[in-house]
């Protein structure tokens, strides 16, 4: 499924994250920018030492990364020539900020790649996997909060990609999307 905001298309695929030729790949990782399971693991694997070398001096410099902040490395062996790695907060019930948490994941990670000029990024479902956020929701956040920053920033983004690994979690996208664009036909 695909829609235009300013100017911007939005796309969401199902697929494997790591194949994408996106100028940026969104990494779901963990604070400590070590790799991991899911996503952040098939990520380190894919891209090589290059990307754990340079997590290792970013942690050595500032620390590790809280939840809801991002940074940018190489992309190493990856096509994409960046990865963004982000934190997305742990599901707790929802009592304890995870949905202004998880938004600022994805706002850190558009200001990353604005920053560093990039055309295009693509992004995991950030938080569904180990780190238990419920899938409608998350979905619900993260196009919300990508279409919000698109509409008022003025950045060099011009293609966003959802890309989604399996068909629950593109068929949610997908219903985000939908609902994201149908408010905006209806105004």
């Amino acid at each position: 499924m695909e829609a235009i905001i300013n100017q911007v298309k939005i796309a969401t695929i199902q697929g494997d994250i790591t194949r994408q030729t996106t100028d940026a790949i969104v990494n779901a990782a963990n604070s400590s920018l070590m790799g991991g399971g899911g996503v952040d693991g098939a990520i380190h694997r894919a891209g090589g030492l290059a990307i754990l070398e340079e997590c290792k001096r970013i942690v050595s410099k500032r620390g590790r990364l809280p939840a809801g902040k991002a940074v940018i490395t190489t992309g190493g062996n990856l096509q994409a020539k960046n990865v963004i790695h982000t934190v997305g907060p742990i599901w707790h019930g929802g009592g304890r900020n995870e949905a202004a948490v998880l938004e600022s994941a994805y706002l850190e990670c558009l200001k990353v790649a604005t920053r560093h000029k990039l055309a295009s990024i693509s992004f995991p479902s950030i938080s569904t996997g180990a780190y238990g956020y419920p899938l409608t929701e998350a979905a619900g956040i993260a196009i919300k909060t990508v279409t919000s920053f698109l509409k008022k920033q003025n950045t060099s983004i011009k293609d966003v990609v959802f890309v989604l690994f399996d068909s629950k979690t593109y068929e949610s996208y997908c219903s985000a999307l939908q609902e994201v664009t149908e408010e905006k036909s209806s105004i």
